[in-house]
């Protein structure tokens, strides 16, 4: 680690952890907590701050009284497919207010006949017709390389992101 820690500019690295078995480095920890309710119901902690979120799979296993583990997954993609395609236009000083974003899982079982998340299609929708927005192809390009969530999934679940403007026009892929 100590050649690595060479490379990196001072300020960097006392912000890293270490390294990991694949000799790259982590940033931080994110820690969430979950504490079983009943059944298939769990309440999940993030921190003191954010209010807990109490997830439950669907019936016939749970009683559905909150997301379930797969409803998180695909909210998690979107989030961030959002979050990213948000800071890659407003670094160009464009406005796609408001954006919104569609993820739709499909669930099947594998070869050895258990139920997966098979492939995730995420459909985002520009608030404003693309012609308004400078940059577009550009961040179009990029901004899905920039979202932690999507790649990481994306490495063992294929994922498809669409990207529409306010007057339906398909912008990618």
């Amino acid at each position: 680690m100590g050649a690595l820690r060479e490379q990196l500019p001072r300020n960097l690295t006392d912000q890293y952890i270490g390294l990991n078995k694949e000799n790259v480095m982590s940033e931080k920890k994110i820690t969430v907590t979950l504490r079983q309710q009943h059944d298939y119901r769990f309440d999940i902690r993030f921190d003191d701050v954010i209010p807990v979120v109490t997830t439950d799979e669907p019936q016939p296993l749970g009683t559905g009284q909150g997301p379930s583990p797969v409803q998180l997954l695909c909210a998690a993609v979107g989030n961030c497919l959002s979050d990213s395609l948000l800071f890659a236009l407003r670094k160009f000083k464009q406005a796609p207010d408001p954006l919104s974003c569609t993820v739709e899982a499909e669930v099947g079982r594998n070869a050895e006949g258990r139920i997966r998340v098979l492939k995730m299609v995420a459909s985002m929708h520009l608030g404003v017709p693309a012609g308004k927005l400078q940059h577009l192809d550009r961040v179009l390009e990029q901004f899905e390389e920039f979202c932690t969530v999507t790649q990481s999934v994306g490495q063992g679940i294929p994922i498809v992101i669409e990207v529409f403007d306010a007057d339906g026009t398909r912008l990618k892929p």
